[in-house]
């Protein structure tokens, strides 16, 4: 009986060590962190949009907290960002996938031909004001065709694309549009935004992180979606209790970073907000201080990218 209970238990604890063998590790840990440590995207959306934007972005990245940038390539001021980002290799950006033109009097149409994406385009010629639109005239391969235009436009201006996003979330509120935001992320080999899972069990989409990841996908712990509205009273206490609440593992927060110049004022009624994050994480001492005495470490999206490549460059060897 001894000898049997002590087969039992060697079967027993051999099934254990197979199981926590098979168990993923952290992405803290995959990244070369302890799965305790505290890491932080510091996204900056809607680079190229504007001139505002372009010169608020900048100086984020080179003065304050921002890590990593996504650019919306048919607006009228992608160039000159991606002339910043072909002349400073160093920094950290993204492609917003951009499939809607919202602006009231500040618009732009598609980057792929108007031919190979008809659904896309409205009566001006301009991709469509909202979501729902795109969603009622056009496909989810036309929203691919358009994806993957944007991003060979920004490779061959000299971007060095780390991830991916979906300006107003286009690619990511319905299943059929997620499943072209996965082909990219595949085509390229990067990694992509994600919501949390307790935001996509919320949207009845439970299962999406463990679909990108099955697919050697990478993608954040979690994601700051919900709380900061427009023309918040409070952004930079906003900002404040998200940073002293900070998880665990990898956590990615956007903002909307721009100069508060009258171009900004005429294109946007959120203008105020977003000139006040762009003051708040390009030259606040009191959220610097914060970030430094939680221990956040800040980091952008080029390592997650080179992760990936690296575990798919493994399994492919295998």
């Amino acid at each position: 009986m001894h000898l049997r209970n002590i087969l039992l238990l060697t079967a027993l604890m051999t099934t254990l060590a197979s199981s926590l063998a098979a168990e993923p590790r952290a992405l803290a840990e995959r990244l070369g962190y302890k799965p305790t440590d505290r890491l932080l995207i510091i996204n900056g959306d809607d680079a190229g949009m504007c001139h505002a934007a372009n010169l608020g972005t900048i100086e984020c990245l080179e003065q304050g907290l921002m890590t990593t940038s996504t650019i919306m390539v048919p607006c009228p001021w992608f160039l000159e960002i991606a002339d910043y980002a072909h002349t400073h290799p160093e920094k950290d950006f993204g492609i917003h996938l951009c499939h809607t033109s919202e602006w009231k009097f500040y618009r732009w149409g598609p980057v792929a031909p108007h031919a190979e994406v008809p659904g896309l385009v409205d009566a001006d010629g301009c991709l469509w004001r909202s979501v729902e639109e795109v969603y009622a005239h056009a496909t989810p391969e036309e929203a691919l065709i358009e994806g993957r235009a944007q991003i060979k436009k920004a490779i061959a201006a000299g971007v060095d694309v780390t991830h991916l996003d979906s300006h107003m979330g286009t690619l990511q509120y319905d299943a059929r549009y997620m499943e072209a935001y996965l082909k990219l992320a595949l085509e390229f080999d990067l990694p992509v935004r994600m919501a949390s899972q307790h935001t996509l069990e919320a949207f009845q989409q439970p299962r999406l992180r463990a679909v990108f990841a099955a697919k050697g996908v990478v993608f954040t712990d979690d994601f700051v979606y919900e709380g900061l509205k427009d023309e918040s009273k409070d952004v930079k206490g906003f900002w404040l209790r998200v940073l002293k609440n900070l998880k665990p593992g990898v956590t990615e927060l956007y903002i909307h970073a721009a100069k508060p110049t009258e171009e900004l004022q005429a294109i946007t009624g959120s203008w105020r907000t977003r000139g006040q994050e762009f003051e708040t994480f390009a030259h606040d001492p009191e959220v610097r201080k914060v970030i430094e005495e939680q221990g956040i470490i800040r980091i952008g999206y080029r390592p997650l990218r080179d992760l990936q490549r690296a575990e798919r460059k493994a399994s492919q060897a295998q």
